[in-house]
């Protein structure tokens, strides 16, 4: 194993004290008497997740690359496989939807463990009450977008077949430090773990392991003692750019960039997208209708979702666009677009199928943008789906992409930029 891997242990007896202030009781757990063979320890990924975040409202389900942040975790807790159960510990109703829209079990927490002053060992504590059946707890950070299964695969393994009784996450920085200037106290700084004289160059000094905070495991008797590190202890080094943290607004576009480079998108390997099929009504349009004195229909679109129509099919991305009303071809015909259309359509799964096998591609290979209930199993059969930011609520269910942009303003420049990103991505992985 790699230094990636597992980095060393130590062991330590498990540090006894006093538990902190409003903490529940102590954790009683019934065993059952009469038992045959043991069964495997449970180990329960747990996501704390409280509304009630000071830096950024609503931090952990604030969409990130169009996906809520708690979202990326979940995904790769669930896919990991090493979890008999997911869990999200929230106090609020918004967070607790999130959790269960991508499959996560759901612990409504008290409110004294959801104060400001609560700590995470507080809510864990109270999560064990509540849970006997769970042995081990992987506590995983909300705000750690890039982390991926195979980081959690490797750690379940330390726990369960090496034996030890904690381990959590660390990054290696290759940052030099100096102590803190007091006035009054220490007039100069001092270095605190270099040799100014003998300045090392980073190729030829390994560094300095951080916890980054990314995931915290340890056994229910640890947790027990007030503590999630102690006993036999490890460290799992995880890579520079999986170690992503997001605790202030600054951070977030920054991390976005981050995520769709580094980010952990799900089982199915991303193919690169051949056809972006989009609504009119509603995506290309703000679904706004204009009649003149003659009767004629008018309708409005933004330059930048031109734009975008226009750098996909230069990108050789063909761009068809949809409606189930029977839109004015005239008045299509003058938005200049060159793209095919079909319009009064009943079925749009079945239209686009049509499209796709005359094209010879896989679902994998389309887009879809819509924001209609017509437009959901299209949305979740494409490969990328996405809706503006003013999509009905059944269509934003069926996606992995929300726009921050609503139709008709930018939504579709948006996801072509989303687009690029993901294709950037597939072309990394393919030069590996």
């Amino acid at each position: 194993m790699d230094a990636l891997e597992k980095g060393a242990a130590t062991s330590v007896p498990a540090p006894r004290g006093r538990p902190s202030r409003g903490r529940p009781p102590k954790l009683q757990r019934s065993r059952g008497a009469g038992r045959g063979l043991e069964k495997p320890p449970h180990l329960a990924a747990l996501v704390l997740a409280r509304g009630g975040s000071k830096g950024i409202p609503l931090k952990n389900i604030k969409r990130l690359a169009g996906v809520p942040l708690i979202g990326w975790v979940l995904r790769a807790a669930l896919d990991a496989g090493v979890f008999q159960s997911v869990w999200v510990s929230t106090d609020h109703d918004e967070i607790e939807n999130v959790a269960k829209q991508f499959g996560a079990q759901v612990h409504r927490r008290s409110s004294e463990t959801s104060k400001d002053s609560s700590t995470s060992l507080d809510a864990i504590v109270e999560f064990l009450n509540y849970h006997n059946e769970v042995d081990i707890v992987g506590n995983i950070q909300a705000t750690s977008p890039c982390l991926h299964p195979t980081d959690l695969q490797k750690v379940a393994e330390m726990i369960r077949e090496e034996g030890y009784d904690s381990v959590f996450s660390v990054v290696r920085r290759h940052q030099f430090r100096w102590s803190e200037i007091q006035k009054g106290v220490r007039e100069v700084t001092e270095p605190l773990n270099l040799n100014p004289a003998k300045r090392p160059r980073r190729q030829d000094w390994d560094g300095e392991l951080y916890e980054n905070g990314s995931f915290y495991f340890a056994k229910r008797h640890l947790i027990e003692m007030g503590y999630l590190q102690g006993g036999k202890m490890a460290y799992y080094e995880m890579r520079a750019e999986h170690s992503v943290d997001i605790d202030v607004d600054i951070d977030w576009p920054i991390a976005e960039q981050r995520v769709l480079r580094f980010g952990y998108f799900g089982k199915e390997k991303l193919k690169e997208i051949k056809l972006l099929v989009c609504n009119i009504d509603g995506c290309l349009t703000n679904g706004h209708i204009y009649v003149s004195g003659d009767q004629k229909e008018i309708i409005s679109y933004d330059v930048k979702d031109a734009i975008g129509i226009s750098l996909l099919k230069k990108s050789g991305i063909e761009v068809r666009l949809i409606s189930e009303r029977a839109c004015s071809k005239q008045t299509l015909s003058a938005l200049k677009l060159d793209c095919k259309a079909e319009v009064g359509v009943p079925d749009k799964l079945a239209v686009v199928d049509a499209w796709r096998k005359e094209m010879g591609l896989g679902w994998k290979e389309v887009a879809y943008l819509g924001n209609e209930v017509s437009d959901e199993e299209c949305l979740r059969r494409a490969g990328l789906s996405a809706v503006p930011a003013d999509a009905c609520s059944g269509a934003q269910k069926a996606v992995g992409y929300i726009c921050k942009c609503s139709g008709g303003r930018g939504a579709i420049r948006e996801f072509a930029e989303h687009i690029f990103l993901l294709i950037e991505k597939v072309n990394n992985s393919c030069q590996k």
